[in-house]
């Protein structure tokens, strides 16, 4: 396929993902006055769409030699403090950011409490 083939699927890709990132911010009610929007007539077919959803935590840069010195019990110093939020990516794009908390219902398990939703414009 052509550079630009795979350019034209790329693009047809990410707005297939911003319209169900849309419909998603819709399910939500972000805005808790805001009129939910009318269901498009394939909205069962999009809601079925897996999507990998990540937290991320934090990053950082390292040399080669950094990573292959890593073993068993070595410290990995992130881009992000303690009690800063994290980031939420859906299918590698950042759609929200939240904080880290422990869940009522099951106090072994984390979860995320949703501070803000990015804008798609600004993703």
């Amino acid at each position: 396929m052509s550079d630009g083939g795979k350019a034209a699927v790329q693009d047809q890709g990410e707005e297939q993902l911003n319209r169900a990132i849309e419909e998603l911010r819709g399910v939500l009610n972000e805005d808790a006055g805001a009129q939910r929007p009318a269901a498009a007539p394939n909205a069962g077919i999009i809601m079925n769409i897996p999507v990998e959803v990540q937290i991320v935590l934090g990053s950082t840069d390292m040399a080669v030699s950094e990573l292959m010195a890593l073993q068993k019990g070595s410290t990995v110093a992130l881009n992000r403090r303690v009690g800063e939020p994290v980031d939420v990516t859906v299918n590698g794009r950042r759609i929200a950011r939240g904080e880290i908390t422990v869940l009522d219902s099951d106090p072994s398990r984390f979860g995320i409490r949703l501070t803000e939703i990015i804008a798609t414009g600004s993703v």
